[in-house]
């Protein structure tokens, strides 16, 4: 298989590479990625000599056609994904996430290329704080910032090719990952290296809001699960039922990096956070067989703790302007 990943150098993407470097023999990778601040080549070192990194816009008419025809499937990350950054500036998230989609889309009608969309569980907006209610396939879409609406506005795209162009696609809606590579302007890294660098640790609001977190390992298992299996024009959503409130991450951290439970501080929430995330992966589990390794958040926490511990050499450098990104917005 000659597979080509958008958005492959960061921190899903990448892993995904990884992965598929190291389980799956024969087949031939190319990544496709902008290398803005949040990807970069060095997350993709380790197998730098055995894939393809071509550097360029998925907006890219051109380019995503010339490397779709290359290809016999495409694995489709590239995005914009920071909620605060998406508040401040969305422009980025329409170009990337709605009018790159749009041109990947086009390159594999053209080319009758097999297609697997990467999506959020924030297209479906928030959940009350009900163990029983979970989002499944069918919950209405309902994005609450320009981050999950130009998600939303993607996936509509990929579903209309599906139906009105016979596109062979399939998507997924999954959870809220960690693990190795994740940039650290994200909630459980940024935890993270606050400690390793002698800052407090932040958490918006009262930390009540809920996510159903997953390790990036079982998020790009299922995505290989859906495409080896997955029936076309399907949407699988991911978990690993993960459900646990901001507060309570935050302690977990704090606890194995040997400090007390209160050493944090508040800060304003953000505009329109989300309550509760919870993913019914029922779907993919029946149909598909999938199932999730990594079930321990304690265990993958103390693993990606351990990861950033070893490797200030891949995050240190970007920790002066992400945390002055954050001070300008009072976080």
């Amino acid at each position: 298989m000659r597979l080509l990943v958008t958005g492959g150098a960061g921190f899903i993407g990448a892993n995904f590479v990884h992965r598929t470097v190291r389980e799956r023999v024969g087949v031939s990778v190319t990544v496709l990625d902008a290398l803005t601040y949040a990807g970069s080549r060095e997350s993709l070192g380790p197998v730098a000599d055995e894939i393809r990194l071509v550097e360029g816009d998925v907006a890219d008419e051109s380019l995503v056609d010339r490397l779709v025809a290359e290809s016999d499937a495409v694995v489709h990350f590239a995005a914009e994904t920071h909620v605060d950054n998406a508040l401040a500036d969305p422009a980025p998230f329409v170009r990337s996430n709605v009018v790159g989609t749009f041109s990947v889309l086009e390159a594999v009608r053209r080319h009758r290329v097999r297609l697997h969309h990467v999506s959020t569980d924030e297209v479906y907006g928030d959940l009350p704080f009900d163990p029983t209610v979970r989002f499944t396939a069918q919950t209405p879409y309902n994005p609450s910032s320009p981050y999950s609406a130009t998600k939303a506005s993607a996936d509509l795209l990929v579903r209309a090719w599906v139906r009105s162009y016979g596109v062979h696609a399939t998507i997924s809606n999954c959870s809220n990952n960690y693990g190795p590579y994740q940039h650290i302007e994200k909630f459980i890294p940024r935890q993270i290296t606050n400690i390793l660098t002698g800052r407090r640790p932040k958490l918006y609001g009262a930390g009540a809001n809920v996510r159903d977190w997953i390790h990036v390992d079982d998020h790009n298992s299922a995505v290989w699960r859906i495409l080896d299996a997955g029936v076309a024009g399907s949407t699988y959503l991911i978990g690993a039922d993960g459900e646990h409130d901001n507060l309570s991450v935050m302690q977990l951290i704090l606890q194995l990096m040997g400090r007390g439970p209160d050493e944090f501080d508040h800060v304003p929430d953000r505009p329109g956070h989300d309550r509760r995330y919870a993913i019914d992966s029922g779907m993919l589990r029946g149909e598909l067989g999938w199932a999730p390794k990594h079930t321990d958040l304690t265990e993958g926490l103390a693993d990606t703790i351990q990861w950033y511990r070893a490797n200030q050499w891949w995050w240190g450098p970007l920790k002066e302007r992400v945390e002055a990104c954050y001070a300008e917005r009072g976080q």
